[in-house]
């Protein structure tokens, strides 16, 4: 049988550090240095047996503790400017007292921001029904129109206008052809020949106009029935036949 060992993990070394302080109710201005390393070293270890990586931060305060510890068993004191003896555990301890002081307000804060998310922002009433108001109301948009706006618009196409160089011109060009003539023409040429073939009428004129309208002719006579078409040889070619008692 395999036994599972669930330890706590902390969010970084100080608060580490704090649960100790508190679990043994330890005075944080005067810290058993040696204690506390013990702790904190069997808590790593525990964590490297369970195959969990260990932070580099994790490792930085325990190379500090044992520097602290090293420090307090050499009867080597450092003084300061005063002549004062130095407390290996000074900046330790302020560290964790800043620490506690910004981690006390942290539940207090997450609090906060859970209330917050739970809020709906206050909105701007007017902003928002004007934007609404934009997706059906074609005529939002000269709302925010004023008269700097309009003279700016009438600058920038009085210079467009300007620049212009060439007049546009427009010329209308009336084709000398109507599908009536066409089918009087098409009649005409069906009426000496039992069938005439589609290429003959291109050949007669090779005229792209002429054609269209010779074409659409041809349509019309087959719809009114007074011409059959059949098949002939050639790409894209018929021929052309009078119906039976029609006169051209």
């Amino acid at each position: 049988m395999s036994f599972e060992i669930k330890l706590p993990l902390f969010e970084g070394p100080f608060d580490l550090l704090l649960f100790f302080i508190e679990r043994d109710e330890l005075d944080i201005y005067d810290i058993p240095i040696s204690k506390i390393t013990h702790d904190f070293l069997d808590y790593l270890q525990h964590l490297e047996k369970m195959e969990i990586e260990v932070a580099s931060e994790f490792i930085l305060v325990a190379a500090t503790l044992m520097k602290i510890k090293s420090k307090l068993l050499i009867p080597r004191p450092e003084l300061d400017e005063n002549g004062e003896e130095i407390d290996p555990r000074e900046e330790l301890i302020r560290h964790l007292l800043e620490y506690k002081k910004y981690k006390s307000v942290i539940s207090e804060l997450s609090d906060m921001e859970a209330e917050r998310m739970s809020k709906e922002k206050r909105g701007n009433i007017a902003a928002e029904l004007k934007e609404l108001s934009k997706v059906d109301d074609v005529e939002s948009e000269v709302q925010d129109i004023d008269l700097y706006k309009i003279l700016k618009v009438f600058q920038r196409v009085m210079a467009k206008y300007s620049a212009r160089t060439d007049e546009t011109k427009h010329t209308v060009v009336q084709y000398p052809y109507t599908i009536d003539q066409q089918k009087n023409f098409v009649l005409d040429k069906i009426s000496f020949k039992k069938h005439v073939a589609f290429s003959e009428f291109i050949e007669y004129k090779p005229d792209k106009i002429f054609v269209i309208y010779t074409f659409l002719a041809i349509l019309e006579l087959l719809q009114l029935s007074l011409v059959t078409i059949k098949l002939g040889e050639g790409f894209n070619n018929f021929w052309v036949e009078k119906t039976e008692g029609v006169q051209a």
